[in-house]
């Protein structure tokens, strides 16, 4: 089949690369200027930081050996940094769940090196935007918009979409089928402003990453700490999905503001930053998600993944759901 695929992320990547493999034409279309989603890094005249995915563990065995090629490959490494939780200053052993997985991976020499390897043969189109999906006799059409072209563009036939976008995104594309729109709808993401800082000196914390207790901020950690990163203090921060849902449309330079001084109450450091700079995911976390892999409908071949799909696992918003949702939908699709 010739397939179009909506998204480049984690998803949209390993659902086009297991369906290439079973034969079928795909098209990937992004609508950013770059791939990865939120498994991204950001570069900067200090080097990169991963803004957006911290790591990632495994729990299924799919997922723990496709981690094992991707390592074999020189991909991924393992990250044993120092995690703690940080409770009015002070640092003390995590409780969370997470905290107690043994092994946590990140892509190398960034997060988004990973996306970049999966596109490898690939037909991904990016500064595209999906704007609608339409039927069109037994097929598909995909409306695709683009800054330097003043009206939407039809894109097709295809026998087969893909949506891998974020629950939110995927629904008015899915209003072509309505019982799928339903169940995205069900499935809503919450925002996360992330806050990067790279200072000149050390600032000699214990600690690579932690959980903050009572603060703006919920997570921070040393980005240079991970394997092969730029030396450097690079700092990444993620505030709460309480603070960045009531403080979503607020100024970036006063979020910056705000989160810098939570950062410093976080550590007890004042030193300044040399380079502060923040950005808002405004679709960061599923909290609500989808007890199914995927949706799929066999008859007008379309159909959804992503990290929003439980995917067999306890929670969502993981590279582990997204995944093997991916990967249960090219299977099925067959």
């Amino acid at each position: 089949m010739h397939i179009a695929m909506i998204g480049a992320g984690i998803a949209g990547l390993t659902c086009a690369r297991r369906l290439q493999a079973h034969g079928h034409s795909v098209v990937i279309y992004e609508k950013n200027s770059d791939i990865s989603g939120r498994m991204n890094t950001r570069q900067t005249e200090l080097g990169g930081f991963d803004y957006g995915a911290q790591y990632f563990t495994a729990g299924s065995t799919s997922f723990k050996n496709e981690i094992a090629a991707w390592r074999k490959a020189g991909w991924v490494a393992p990250w044993d940094g120092k995690l703690v939780a940080l409770e009015q200053g002070v640092a003390k052993a995590a409780r969370r769940p997470d905290a107690r997985a043994h092994h946590r991976f990140v892509a190398v020499p960034g997060m988004s090196t990973l996306s970049r390897q999966l596109a490898q043969g690939l037909d991904v189109r990016t500064e595209l935007l999906v704007t609608a999906i339409e039927p069109h006799d037994k097929q598909w059409l995909v409306r695709v918009r683009a800054d330097t072209v003043p009206i939407d563009a039809s894109a097709g036939p295809f026998d087969a979409v893909i949506v891998a976008a974020p629950a939110d995104q995927a629904y008015p594309l899915l209003t072509a089928v309505p019982k799928f729109a339903q169940q995205a709808d069900k499935a809503h993401l919450a925002p996360c402003w992330a806050l990067i800082l790279g200072f000149q000196d050390s600032l000699g914390l214990p600690y690579d990453g932690a959980w903050v207790d009572g603060s703006r901020l919920a997570w921070i950690a040393r980005d240079a700490s991970k394997p092969q990163r730029r030396a450097g203090e690079h700092w990444v921060g993620h505030a709460s999905v309480a603070w960045s849902t009531e403080h979503l449309e607020d100024d970036p330079e006063r979020v910056k503001e705000k989160l810098l001084k939570a950062f410093h109450d976080a550590t007890g450091s004042q030193v300044q930053p040399v380079y502060a700079a923040v950005h808002r995911w405004r679709f960061a976390q599923a909290t609500t998600p989808l007890a199914a892999e995927c949706l799929w409908d066999a008859k007008l071949r379309i159909g959804a993944c992503g990290d929003w799909f439980a995917a067999g696992l306890t929670g969502s918003g993981r590279v582990e759901n997204a995944f093997l949702s991916a990967s249960a939908l090219a299977d099925t699709v067959g």
